[in-house]
């Protein structure tokens, strides 16, 4: 069933980021009771969708590259609605509780990051496109990394922790994305997890499996992964209550149950999620009974519990699946209340050191219940709705379809994991109970417990009420795995092994509880395990040191360490290519005594380019040699090019002389051996471009593509140039892309030399006597200025008709934009002096302009189809399209570039004025 209600959705809940944003600058804290109304009606809306859905799953699409098969692809199934319901309610929750938990104040981007988390995790559950649920993923990581570091300095190493830990799983999960699309032909999420091709190829199904787990263990919190989510504590308790109890965390969990599809059952999958999950159980309940700080003994808690999620849908089964799905719940509710809960303590108490707090049941009686309850749920006693879950995932081992004593061994590790979470659950409530604190704290404010109660709340009906969930919980089940049984929430269920594996967490976890004191001696015992903290710092920080290493090899101004490598590479690739394909000359090759005459000066530049010992010299050779290629191809008929060739060659020469009165005059010596060593390379390229020039031109055949551009380019968009057509049309995304380049290069240029600055210009060797005319800056430029007068006006009236003429014949954006630029470098160089040279404009401002109108037409395209796809219409005989303002911001660009270099590398700060001006002519300063 396709629906617009689904971008809706997510749309509400980034334009809640912007209110947000704005609102936390005027409103101050108080905006959260406004996010926190915006993501509850979403919660209803997506609720009310559901319940009136037909027959078919809500889905929507919209094309987005439809020649590779992509779209951004949206569907509400069972598991989708599950999940989305647990981050819009508990983010509800978490932002209702800031309201009162954050200071006064302007709290605008803490507000905004934690509602794009929410977007971000919305969108990864409603996503239907494998690409999309990557680039929602990422978005996760990116958003924990920021609201990490929100806490100051001391945030700033847990984040970047965070990041690399996530951020590797990110690109596991990368690699499984493009295995998947490659190897099932798709890249909808539902059609590849449904594709034939996981029981065919068993190897394939292993290594995305793997890849899959490696990134759902990295944002899960599994081990040997875990160390950043405890060190994530660090940041505040709302955002610690939301990430580990909704959002990040789950994240993994959820990639994990819709991948179930496809993996569940197969060897690989089983033994990796089963094995690490009951470790990551066992290993963090363990680290959770060793803390003092009530909210690092949570952030172990929610490692180990994340553990027995991970080991339950391992196992596979219906069973599995529907006691996974349960717990998902459970945790969301009692976690968030767990860690908000902690955070009324440390509000009013003003510390969270178990050793340190007491009496907590008189001084705060409303916080000691809702705490009781919430780890009474994560322990697993009735009726709540954790011992619910915990009964549904015992049952999916117990029914684990593997030998006996996998079975066993199974069941001993869970039960293990499990008596350890009663035991730190009850050590949680040992601050309820003891004689009053010195300083006995005082009871949060209603408004703040509220959000509480109803987490813990929750916790209580659903677990009493079970007809609540059982709808939901099935269809989510059902969407992992369609044969799944219907969920049964009920308290009792008879006498069941999953029951004798509760009355063995009770009891054992009752005996560590009362030896307490006992179980700490033995901990305190055995020498405190390296922190995993420092394991993941050294590992990073061996990281960058060997990255410094490498690097060290291309530190330097140096070209040549720079150039010498991709140069040698791309060469050997080249004559591979070139000598596997076979040499051979075309058959109408050159004869016509124009190439022979060009090439054969080519060729003189060559070897004198070889010899040349001056920098001018140098500049004069190349640019001579580039003046022939202009003339080769207008002989080949490539008028456009040999344009862009002329122009480019005329205004390189001017930047250069720019450049040359800075440098010395001669290059300096430089040693045999590096000379040698450039001769080769030099030698190497040549040979290649020469093998790969002779495969090009002796091909016999014409590219699909090509045939399409000739036959097709006055039909598809009424141009007559098929070169222009190809930069503005059919290859816009490309030209978009060089545009965005050229740019940067702009601004790099600025940054770089506005910086370091210029090197002083060089003293000329010529002796002018100051009653010279030549010494006269305004004299010595007269011929310059004249010419610049009659030449001006006709280049920018040049220019003008290049531009217009481009769609029709040569020319275009590019080429006019050239033109313009020579009018420029005429203007600057007729000029007394440079600092009175007449250019204005902002080329920083033609830059930015050039590439923000053709990102406009970009969006424009896609709102009709995709990216820079060209709109137009007929006027008269004349085609017109949306690839006219693109071009516009071609010539805008390609003109702020060139200004960019004048004034850059043009400027003189030493210089000084012109003694008179000439009469009639008008100088300006420069920007």
């Amino acid at each position: 069933m396709s629906t617009s209600i689904l971008p809706l959705l997510l749309a509400a809940a980034l334009a809640l980021v912007v209110v947000a944003w704005l609102g936390g600058r005027f409103a101050g804290r108080a905006i959260g009771w406004a996010i926190a109304t915006g993501l509850g009606s979403l919660f209803a809306a997506t609720v009310a969708l559901w319940a009136t859905k037909t027959a078919e799953t809500p889905d929507a699409s919209q094309s987005w590259l439809p020649t590779l098969g992509l779209a951004l692809r949206l569907r509400l199934d069972g598991l989708s609605l599950l999940f989305a319901l647990v981050v819009l309610g508990i983010g509800a929750l978490v932002m209702a509780y800031c309201v009162n938990y954050l200071p006064p104040g302007r709290h605008g981007p803490f507000y905004a990051l934690l509602t794009f988390f929410a977007f971000a995790m919305l969108g990864l559950v409603l996503a239907d496109d494998l690409i999309l649920l990557w680039v929602f993923w990422e978005f996760t990581t990116v958003t924990s990394f920021l609201l990490i570091q929100q806490v100051g300095p001391k945030g700033r190493r847990p984040a970047i922790r965070t990041f690399v830990v996530t951020g590797a799983g990110g690109l596991s999960l990368l690699a499984a994305v493009t295995l998947t699309a490659t190897a099932t032909g798709t890249t909808r999420l539902t059609d590849a997890l449904a594709s034939p091709l996981w029981t065919q190829r068993p190897a394939t199904t292993a290594l995305i499996g793997t890849l899959v787990a490696l990134a759902a263990f990295t944002k899960s919190a599994q081990f040997p992964f875990h160390a950043w989510l405890p060190d994530a504590m660090v940041a505040s308790t709302p955002v610690s209550a939301y990430l580990h109890a909704a959002a990040m965390v789950k994240a993994g969990i959820y990639l994990l149950l819709r991948f179930s599809t496809a993996f569940a059952g197969t060897p690989t999958w089983t033994i990796l999620l089963v094995t690490v999950g009951l470790l990551t159980a066992v290993y963090g309940a363990t680290l959770a009974l060793r803390r003092h700080d009530l909210k690092e003994l949570l952030a172990y808690s929610t490692v180990s519990q994340l553990g027995f999620l991970v080991a339950t849908i391992g196992v596979g089964t219906g069973y599995a699946l529907v006691g996974a799905v349960v717990h998902v719940v459970a945790h969301a509710l009692f976690k968030s209340a767990l860690f908000m809960s902690v955070g009324l303590i440390d509000h009013s108490a003003g510390t969270r050191d178990l050793r340190r707090l007491s009496g907590l049941r008189r001084s705060m009686p409303a916080t000691a219940v809702l705490l009781s309850v919430a780890a009474a749920s994560m322990a697993g006693l009735p009726p709540l709705f954790g011992f619910v879950s915990k009964e549904a995932m015992f049952k999916g081992f117990a029914a684990a379809p593997w030998a006996s004593g996998l079975v066993g061994a199974a069941i001993v590790a869970a039960v293990a994991g499990a008596s350890l979470t009663f035991a730190y659950s009850a050590r949680m409530l040992l601050p309820l109970f003891g004689p009053p604190m010195d300083a006995p704290p005082h009871e949060a404010p209603a408004a703040m417990i509220a959000p509480v109660a109803v987490a813990a709340g929750g916790g209580v009906v659903f677990g009493v009420a079970d007809p609540l969930l059982t709808t939901f919980i099935t269809d989510a089940a059902r969407a992992i795995a369609p044969t799944a049984s219907e969920a049964d929430l009920s308290l009792w269920h008879g006498l069941t092994p999953a029951l004798g594996m509760t009355l063995a967490v009770y009891v054992v976890g009752a005996l560590l509880v009362i030896g307490r004191r006992r179980v700490e001696s033995v901990q305190g015992a055995f020498p405190t395990p390296r922190r995993a903290v420092d394991v993941l710092e050294a590992l990073i920080s061996s990281s960058v040191r060997a990255g410094r290493r490498l690097g060290d090899l291309t530190r330097s101004d140096a070209l040549f360490r720079h150039l010498l490598p991709p140069l040698v590479a791309f060469s050997i690739i080249g004559l591979a290519g070139a000598t596997a394909s076979g040499w051979r000359l075309p058959a109408d090759s050159t004869t016509r005594p124009l190439d022979w005459a060009m090439l054969a000066l080519i060729a003189i530049g060559v070897v004198l380019t070889l010899r040349a010992r001056s920098r001018v010299a140098l500049v004069t050779i190349v640019g001579v040699a580039g003046f022939a290629m202009a003339v080769l191809f207008v002989s080949l008929g490539a008028t456009d090019v040999a344009l862009t060739q002329l122009l480019v060659e005329i205004l390189t020469v001017v930047v250069m002389v720019l450049l040359l009165v800075r440098l010395p005059t001669s290059f300096h010596v430089v040693r045999r051996r590096r000379l040698r060593v450039a001769l080769s390379a030099g030698v190497l390229a040549g040979v290649a471009m020469l093998g790969v020039a002779l495969v090009v031109v002796g091909a016999d055949f014409l590219s699909d593509a090509g045939r399409t551009y000739l036959a097709r380019t006055k039909e598809l968009t009424g141009a007559s140039n098929v070169v222009n057509s190809i930069l503005v049309d059919f290859r816009a995304f490309d030209t978009f892309g060089e545009l965005v380049v050229l740019g940067m290069a702009g601004v790099a240029t600025a940054v770089a030399l506005q910086s370091r600055g210029l090197l002083p210009l060089r003293p000329s060797p010529l002796v002018v006597p100051d009653d010279s005319p030549a010494a006269d800056p305004v004299a010595n430029g007269l011929v310059l200025r004249v010419i610049e007068r009659l030449v001006g006006p006709l280049l920018v009236v040049l220019s003008l008709w290049f531009f217009v003429r481009g769609h029709y014949y040569p020319g275009g954006g590019f080429i006019a934009a050239l033109v313009a630029s020579a009018g420029l470098c005429l203007i600057f160089l007729a000029a007394p002096d440079d600092r009175v040279a007449r250019l204005r404009g902002s080329a920083m401002r033609l830059i930015g302009a050039g590439i923000a109108l053709a990102t406009v037409v970009g969006l424009v395209g896609l709102a009709v189809g995709s990216f820079l796809r060209p709109i137009g219409t007929k006027v008269a005989d004349f085609s017109i399209s949306t690839a006219l303002l693109f071009d516009v911001g071609v010539y805008l660009a390609v003109i702020g570039l060139v200004l960019a270099a004048l004034r850059l590398l043009g400027t003189d700060s030493d210089a000084r004025p012109p003694r008179r001006r000439p009469t009639g002519i008008t100088v300006k300063g420069g920007e």
